[in-house]
């Protein structure tokens, strides 16, 4: 029988369905829970964005979080904090608030994602140090702290300089899930040495004139995972494609491991799905259709009588795909097949694809302003799911997509091969593209058009794909020995 008596907090800069920018947000969702089952106690900390909306997500004030002091070197700023539990649950979760900080800016960016950077590393910043002032002032003190990517990455650092000696964080472990391995925080190493202490500064990782928040987090955590065994492998032994972060990881690889996504199956569900048009499931496939055509109606594009129906789900930017659809898109308009793009991120992107949307009005739409609720009614309407991501560590929409009888067209990157079967002419549960081209995504596209018109080959796909086990048991149970065996140590 499991423990309880062990506490896990996991620090994120989005959950869903709070905020979502990549399958981390999903993962988020999920995977704490997970570990509950378990045996563990879990908690999460992550930002209080102004994007949030608290009466929605029915977050409340902590009166005994509030007023709570950051010390940043030269001067104070104060914390506070607003809970709620996560949907589906009852973990809680914390946002940690400063009006100066998180009012009117955005999500966290960096050098190489863009955005505004005016006050974002002191952001960033406030946001660490925050989090382990919280778990003082709420008095709960983890057994594990859980870093996810670069937005969590000074944490592990920190509690070996400034809180070392700090009996409160006594025997508190790290461990760090490189999600994606190409947001790294790369931010200005100045406004470091301006706030933090000699002692953390001269500590982090630097290239140049900017410091690697995921580098520096890679460095110093007790423990680093990825989500599969195929990407971890790809990071240890393909550095080129790491953007130097299999430096550090070849380093340290007897303490690195790659752990299959899973999925919540209870919130994942087409049968149970509160927030699809019409519940369906393997032995009652109809309903697919009733949510295909609510789909088409929110897209507004219109219906037609077997035409297949492709969508994308991706940020607007070059490692998730955007430049390849970019190139794709005359391709697969030249499909038979309408084509729904989900999505927002860098305004290039974004001006292109509704600019495209707009020649083909009755083809093309694009919607960057999805919620939890489009996304559940996309994933069920869709026939297709199209991945040009390059970089993929697992991700969690093909899980999604296959549980609902939506075929994935994917570039077979990362883990993206552990989770889909490539088609073949008795089985297979999605289609995968080896050449990372126009030619060679349309190409596959097509394939996946010409089984669709085989009613009876496209049925026993789909049956096949919603088969398939994506749940969270096997990949937790790993985690809680991995989690236990830290512990021992």
């Amino acid at each position: 029988m499991a423990r309880r008596n062990f506490k896990v907090l996991y620090v994120s800069g989005e959950v869903s369905p709070f905020v979502r920018i990549s399958a981390l947000a999903d993962f988020m969702a999920s995977f704490p829970q997970a570990l509950e089952e378990e045996g563990f106690e879990a908690r999460i900390m992550m930002p209080k964005y102004g994007t949030i909306n608290d009466r929605k997500f029915r977050l409340h004030d902590v009166l005994r979080l509030s007023d709570i002091e950051v010390n940043l070197r030269d001067k104070t700023e104060l914390l506070h904090v607003k809970v709620t539990a996560l949907p589906s649950s009852k973990i809680q979760t914390y946002f940690l608030y400063n009006e100066k900080y998180f009012k009117r800016n955005g999500l966290f960016t960096d050098v190489h994602n863009g955005g505004d950077l005016k006050g974002n590393t002191e952001k960033v910043i406030f946001f660490n140090v925050g989090v382990l002032e919280t778990l003082q002032r709420l008095g709960w003190k983890p057994d594990i702290i859980h870093c996810h990517d670069w937005y969590a990455g000074l944490l592990p650092l920190l509690l070996k300089t400034v809180y070392a000696s700090n009996s409160f964080f006594s025997d508190v472990k790290t461990v760090l899930t490189v999600h994606n391995v190409y947001r790294q925080g790369i931010l200005p190493f100045k406004v470091f040495q301006k706030l933090l202490p000699e002692e953390v500064s001269s500590a982090l990782y630097r290239a140049g004139d900017n410091v690697n928040m995921l580098y520096t987090g890679a460095e110093h955590a007790d423990l680093l995972t990825t989500t599969s065994r195929l990407y971890a492998d790809e990071i240890v032994g393909n550095g080129s494609d790491t953007y130097g972060l299999g430096t550090v990881v070849e380093e340290r690889k007897s303490t690195f491991h790659g752990i299959l996504n899973g999925i919540d199956t209870r919130q994942w569900n087409p049968s149970t799905d509160k927030l699809i048009k019409k519940r369906y499931a393997a032995d009652r496939l109809e309903g697919k259709l009733d949510n295909k055509k609510a789909l088409l109606d929110e897209a507004g594009l219109p219906f037609t009588e077997g035409r297949p129906l492709a969508g994308i789900i991706i940020g607007f930017d070059a490692f998730q795909g955007a430049e390849l659809l970019k190139e794709s898109l005359v391709k697969l308009v030249e499909l038979d097949m309408q084509l729904i793009i989900c999505g927002s991120g860098d305004k290039e992107y974004e001006k292109y694809f509704q600019d495209f949307a707009a020649e083909y009005p009755e083809q093309v739409s694009v919607r960057t302003d999805y919620a939890d609720t489009l996304l559940h009614l996309a994933i069920a309407g869709f026939d297709m799911l199209l991945m040009p991501g390059r970089i993929e560590s697992c991700g969690m929409l093909q899980l999604f997509a296959m549980s609902y009888g939506t075929i994935p067209v994917a570039y077979a990157g990362g883990g993206i091969v552990e989770t889909i079967d490539a088609v073949t002419d008795r089985s297979g549960s999605g289609f995968l593209f080896y050449d990372y081209t126009a030619d060679a995504f349309a190409g596959k596209v097509q394939e996946a058009l010409d089984l669709y018109h085989d009613e009876e080959r496209w049925l026993q796909l789909v049956l096949e794909a919603m088969g398939k086990d994506f749940s969270w048991k096997s990949s937790a149970g790993e985690y809680d020995q991995l989690y236990r065996k830290l512990l021992e140590e």
